[in-house]
């Protein structure tokens, strides 16, 4: 006789019996860095393994130690490590701060908003956003780089400066305004004890001041870049829903470029990581590394382990 549906499995340490979800199971996979379609893969090795073996019910422990021998058969130890590291993360007792910087169209957005939707952060802020907040307060007159995008404040100098020069040093009077709004975000992250991710062309080394605010945060700046030329410049068609032509990009493709080499030159002279975007998935899961990386070196660092000791919750992200 043909089953017409798959037999419900059970987590039996969840009043009353919390069922088995593929898509629960997936999301959580995610967070080791593998793409969605690989980790709904392994959520459905998970069931299968369970039905073969005749397994209707499962606590939380011994469901995660599963999903750990199958992401390490089917992916292998890099994402089992991974999976592991997530686990302690949950117990992390200070927020995440993670900031993303590189020059527009290199994706920042993007792997922000998954990344932050991976981690269970829910707040992601864009450095344009901060730089409209500071325009309501600012007249043109009184800062006028405020009210430029990044890649055009070469012409919104006070102060007359060299041709060659001039593009950098207005996008660093500009960074320097912003900066301020960022250094009291982060403040705010470590006051309230609330995960956040910060992205936009402002979050640059060297004009924020992470190691302020101590152990109160766990910080993990990054710097995004997309090397290739013509692949950096075929992201801005796609930007066909922005208000903003994409015309007025590629028309300062150049500038934009510039604006890379120096932000990039940053994270380099301040010890910043720089991933590069030629491929989203392989960006993203590099991101995911670092978090993973120094949450563990954060836990190494103050001798503790990560992980609560009280309860354990399980890969469907619900506490036993």
């Amino acid at each position: 006789m043909t089953r017409d549906r798959t037999p419900h499995i059970t987590i039996s340490d969840r009043e009353p019996g919390l069922p088995y979800s593929k898509g629960l199971m997936a999301s959580q996979v995610m967070v080791t860095g593998l793409p969605p379609h690989r980790a709904y893969a392994v959520a459905e090795a998970i069931e299968a393994r369970l039905l073969d073996e005749g397994r209707m019910s499962v606590t939380s422990p011994e469901l995660a130690d599963l999903a750990l021998e199958v992401i390490d058969e089917l992916a292998g130890e890099r994402y089992a490590t991974n999976f592991v590291r997530w686990r302690d993360l949950e117990g992390l007792d200070v927020p995440l701060v993670i900031m993303i910087g590189g020059a527009t169209g290199v994706g920042k957005s993007t792997i922000a908003t998954q990344l932050a939707a991976r981690l269970g952060i829910v707040r992601v802020v864009g450095t344009d956003a901060i730089r409209e907040v500071m325009r309501a307060m600012f007249s043109a007159e009184l800062m006028p780089t405020l009210h430029v995008s990044s890649f055009q404040s070469d012409g919104a100098l006070r102060e007359p400066t060299r041709r060659s020069d001039a593009l950098v040093a207005g996008f660093r009077e500009q960074t320097a305004a912003v900066s301020v709004g960022i250094d009291a975000l982060i403040e705010r992250a470590a006051a309230e004890g609330t995960s956040v991710v910060v992205e936009g062309p402002h979050v640059v080394p060297g004009f924020f001041d992470l190691d302020r605010h101590g152990e109160r945060i766990l910080p993990v700046p990054v710097v995004v870049e997309v090397e290739d030329e013509g692949r950096h410049l075929s992201h801005f068609p796609a930007r066909e829903t922005d208000p903003r032509p994409a015309d007025r990009y590629v028309s300062n493709f150049e500038n934009i470029r510039k604006l890379q080499r120096y932000i990039k030159s940053q994270a380099l002279s301040h010890g910043v990581p720089v991933v590069s975007n030629h491929s989203f998935d392989q960006a993203l899961s590099a991101l995911i590394d670092l978090v993973m990386e120094r949450a563990t070196d954060r836990a190494t660092r103050t001798g503790r382990s990560l992980r609560p000791r009280a309860k354990t919750k399980s890969p469907q992200g619900r506490t036993a």
